[in-house]
């Protein structure tokens, strides 16, 4: 008998209500109100104007400071012609620059497109063609890249800066040296961004922030396929960080935020940016990711919060130095697993080295603002990770959660595999420039994700990965993402990556691309790690080992399975 969707969602809703924290809220905390994130700034910088908001390297900006500088950019690109809804694109690393560009585009009503640093001119060319901005802010040292593809795009006016703007002469924790570097000049057709901020004497026309409006492309970072534009509001933004603020992140304006996760990454914005400044907290601001940095950084800061990738806290729990270095401030940090994947020895090694807890931040995708489910208040007795594999929790507050059959669309029941959907008011508005693929993705206002879940019978929810990464081994289901949690458990292996093989008897077989922990005084071979893993997981589950010396990796973390074949 087919399910009825508002019965079904109706037990699930009892199910959800039942499972729920009894002291996390059960709705979505607006520090000050459902007011546009620009506004967040302007208002917080009226109540704390002299409070840092971005810690950089050891230079501080104020809230003060950084309202007035996103006003003299929004200014900037009022001269520049630049006017509500068009496009500006955001080429630049974690820096002070990208928070000052971000909340200038949002005031002046325009779109903020955040493009890949790690990008490659056919990426870039892509990107910037595809939403046709007109405008862009450049890191110095990205102006080649630029420079080669401009002529294919409607660019006609650069911004330039660099690190040098903003790095302090002395550092207050360890920078890398390319960071320390003198500024690049601009050429003849480029505008030196720190001075032209310098000499705005009219300010931006205001304007009104409309919450429903085109306020950012966040470009989807998966492993194939050209990359889709997802529209996103402010209300998009908003209900995020409202959602994670009652929930996971819970921060306060007490609180101090390392953050290295790359802020043109969704998942980096929101951790890095959204959050922090919605909640009128500090951010102390890495371009990128450096162990004994972020270590330093925690201690000279006292930080209270992070967002992790699980290897991160591998690489500090194993790092030669790392009892050189004070992070029992460090009480809440919250990772996400990609190669690595967080288990009951991690948790435990972590809490004896900070007094902390590491959780899951779980699940979402670009499509929906990410942070689509929660894992906190689920930790006592390792609950979350005894439940796996891949355990993410429950849906944010307004969220909703359903199991469909891919390929009729029926619902599934309880317990069964089957596609992810998710209908949450963080929703896109559809992918940019995509109608069809809009209309394929979003049905019946729910999100058909293509990746592979379960709802267990309490309302819990199970990644399982992506539907086109499921193996059939002899007519039975086996998950990557699972093989690898398993495999993550292993002290000498630093990461892994697990694909199919045909095979003729079996079908698929599972293979794992396994590199080494170099550090680990135990250096398995393939047949011991094999073996080890036909300890711990059924016959048909037991992939055969390749051994690499380096895994390929996208720059937001994740392996680029299809390239894996390649090794």
């Amino acid at each position: 008998m087919q399910l009825q969707e508002a019965a079904y969602l109706a037990g699930l809703h009892a199910l959800w209500d039942k499972a729920w924290p009894s002291d996390l809220p059960r709705k979505p905390h607006y520090p000050l109100g459902e007011i546009a994130i620009s506004e967040h700034l302007r208002e917080w910088a009226r109540r704390q104007p002299h409070k840092p908001a971005c810690i950089f390297y050891g230079r501080e900006i104020s809230y003060a400071e950084l309202d007035d500088l996103s006003d003299r950019f929004a200014a900037l690109l009022h001269s520049h012609g630049v006017r509500r809804g068009d496009r500006v694109a955001v080429f630049l690393p974690n820096c002070p620059q990208f928070m000052i560009a971000f909340f200038g585009i949002l005031k002046l009503g325009c779109v903020h497109v955040p493009v890949n640093p790690l990008f490659r001119e056919a990426e870039l060319a892509y990107e910037l063609d595809d939403t046709a901005a007109e405008t862009v802010i450049c890191l110095d040292t990205l102006l080649p890249l630029l420079r080669a593809v401009r002529a294919q795009t409607a660019i006609r006016t650069v911004f330039v800066t660099g690190f040098a703007d903003f790095m302090p002469a002395e550092p207050s924790f360890p920078a890398p040296a390319a960071m320390r570097q003198p500024r690049l000049p601009a050429g003849e057709d480029e505008i030196e961004l720190m001075p032209a901020l310098e000499a705005v004497s009219e300010p931006a026309p205001e304007v009104v922030p409309d919450l429903d409006a085109v306020a950012a492309l966040n470009y989807t970072g998966g492993t194939t396929g050209m990359p889709k534009g997802c529209v996103h509001t402010q209300a998009d933004m908003l209900y995020t960080a409202a959602t994670s603020l009652a929930t996971s992140f819970a921060l306060t304006p007490d609180d101090i935020v390392v953050n290295f996760v790359p802020i043109f990454w969704i998942a980096g914005e929101d951790a890095g940016l959204l959050f922090p400044i919605v909640a009128g907290a500090t951010v102390v601001l890495m371009a990128r990711w450096d162990a004994v940095g972020f270590m330093a950084a925690t201690q000279r800061y006292r930080a209270s919060f992070s967002y992790l990738l699980v290897d991160n806290t591998v690489e500090i729990l194993e790092h030669e130095r790392v009892r050189e270095f004070d992070l029992t401030s460090l009480k809440r940090v919250r990772v996400s697993s990609f190669v690595k994947k967080l288990n009951p020895d991690f948790r435990a090694r972590w809490r004896e080295l900070t007094g902390g807890t590491m959780v899951e931040a779980a699940w979402g995708m670009t499509e929906t603002h990410t942070m689509d489910s929660f894992s906190v208040g689920m930790q006592q007795e390792d609950f979350d990770l005894n439940s796996q594999p891949v355990f993410v929790g429950l849906p944010m507050a307004g969220t909703e959660f359903k199991i469909c059959d891919f390929e009729t669309g029926a619902l599934k029941p309880l317990g069964e595999e089957g596609e992810i959907c998710v209908r949450t008011p963080s929703l896109m508005k559809g992918y940019w420039n995509k109608p069809d693929a809009t209309a394929e993705a979003i049905r019946g206002g729910f999100l058909h994700t293509g990746d592979i879940g379960v709802l267990d019978k309490d309302g819990y929810l199970h990644f399982l990965g992506r539907r086109k990464e499921m193996l059939k081994v002899k007519g039975m289901s086996v998950f990557p993402a699972e093989i690898e949690a398993l495999l993550g458990q292993h002290p000498a292996i630093a990461a892994s990556g697990v694909i199919g093989r045909e095979d003729a008897e079996r079908g698929q077989v599972p293979v794992a691309y396994i590199c080494l922990n170099p550090a680990s005084a135990e250096q398995p071979d393939a047949v011991a790690l094999a073996a080890w893993c036909k300890a711990r997981m059924a016959a048909y589950k037991v992939p055969e080992i390749r051994l690499v010396a380096a895994l390929p990796m996208t720059a937001t973390g994740k392996v680029k399975k299809d390239e894996l074949r390649t090794l």
